[in-house]
């Protein structure tokens, strides 16, 4: 197990990059799991994650970030701004950027308006934050759940239940037994997208591996839902790309 990560920015982190700045944008987790130090970027936090061994000294973890010091600035810097959930905010939503307008004196909670151009929130402005997060996700476990069960039901598969969470390092996952789960954000992205990581866990509940046979899985049931122009190929592609500036809203 991994311990609760810590925000440092004491002076050996800020010794070895150089940067008392940079330094406290570095999170430190220590790992029994780990056999070697690493990074990795965490976009939902604005931060870079060094994951080290127990047993490696601090002297050698110093050595290794001082050398990823060019790595760091540059990931760092191409790092999406965050975008708060406030009135005036643009936002996607299925791949189409909305702007956000806030109507304190109406009624009605959220919607989209006639045209799609706006997500409309009501009531109070220390609640439109909520109010939004709460309508992306009641939309995202939407469009999941239609979905996941018109592939299930294409594939003869059974769907035990669906959740929909926010979650950091996954899109979708699945169980043997019919547990699907997919991140919320997943409605900021492109229809194509959503679809084909609905499809990529449906597909796990008859292959619970990526062999041959589990894409050649994926690749038919994308081929049943072509309205979305849905292909395993380009969605892959779109989130490598854009996958984690996702993760800067809200």
């Amino acid at each position: 197990m991994s311990r609760p990560a810590l925000l440092l920015a004491d002076t050996a982190l800020a010794d070895a990059l150089g940067d008392q700045g940079l330094a406290a944008r570095i999170v430190v987790e220590v790992s029994s799991r780990a056999r070697r130090v690493s990074l990795r970027v965490d976009p939902a936090a604005g931060c870079i994650v060094l994951v080290r061994p127990p047993r490696m000294s601090d002297r050698a973890v110093m050595t290794f970030l001082a050398s990823r010091r060019q790595w760091i600035v540059r990931h760092l810097g191409a790092l999406p701004p965050r975008i708060e959930f406030v009135n005036g905010a643009v936002i996607p939503f299925a791949g189409t950027d909305h702007t956000v307008r806030h109507e304190p004196d109406a009624r009605g909670g959220v919607w989209r308006d006639a045209d799609r151009s706006e997500i409309v929130v009501t009531g109070r402005s220390e609640h439109l934050a909520r109010r939004l997060r709460d309508w992306l996700k009641d939309q995202a476990r939407t469009e999941l759940t239609g979905r996941c069960l018109t592939l299930a039901g294409n594939l003869g598969v059974k769907v035990a239940r669906i959740a929909v969470r926010e979650t950091r390092s996954r899109w979708g996952s699945a169980t043997r037994e019919g547990r699907l789960s997919f991140c919320w954000r997943l409605i900021l992205a492109p229809e194509a997208v959503l679809t084909y990581v609905a499809a990529h866990e449906v597909a796990h509940l008859r292959h619970m591996d990526h062999s041959p046979a589990f894409w050649r899985t994926v690749e038919g049931l994308l081929a049943r839902l072509n309205g979305d122009g849905a292909d395993a190929a380009s969605a892959r592609a779109w989130l490598r790309r854009s996958g984690a500036a996702l993760h800067r809203y809200g």
